[in-house]
């Protein structure tokens, strides 16, 4: 006896696992990548990073900047050490950085170095005196 049930619909239950899998993937995705807001970044958008003054990497980077100003500029800041740091990434990594330095007084400056961590290279993109500079 032949049965007129209809066959099961296989590749449309699939198609919804599927579906339900990857939204939730990408809703986890969105919230880690995002802080734990919800909402993703902005692909090659600036992401803060925390914890900066017990960050080694961080400060190792802003004292590289000083060192490369310095050499580059015949002048003898000192580091004293980073006080906010963003990184981008790119075709490597920007690190956007506002390091404390002193020459005779405690000063605020910008620095953005390069890192392309696969040829363990850095390069110094700019130094200048932060615009924003209160005394502290």
């Amino acid at each position: 006896m032949a049965s007129n049930s209809k066959p099961t619909s296989l590749p449309l239950l699939l198609l919804f696992l599927l579906l339900l899998v990857f939204s939730t993937i990408s809703s986890y995705s969105a919230y880690q990548f995002g802080g734990g807001i919800g909402l993703a970044r902005r692909v090659g958008g600036r992401a803060e990073i925390q914890d900066v003054e017990s960050n080694k990497e961080i400060q190792a980077l802003g004292r590289y900047s000083v060192q490369e100003y310095n050499k580059n500029h015949q002048t003898q800041l000192s580091f004293v050490h980073v006080i906010k740091a963003e990184r981008q990434v790119v075709s490597g990594i920007k690190y956007y950085l506002k390091i404390h330095a002193t020459d005779v007084a405690k000063k605020e400056f910008d620095a953005v170095v390069f890192v392309k961590p696969w040829e363990s290279s850095k390069q110094l993109l700019s130094f200048s005196p932060s615009f924003y500079y209160k005394r502290v």
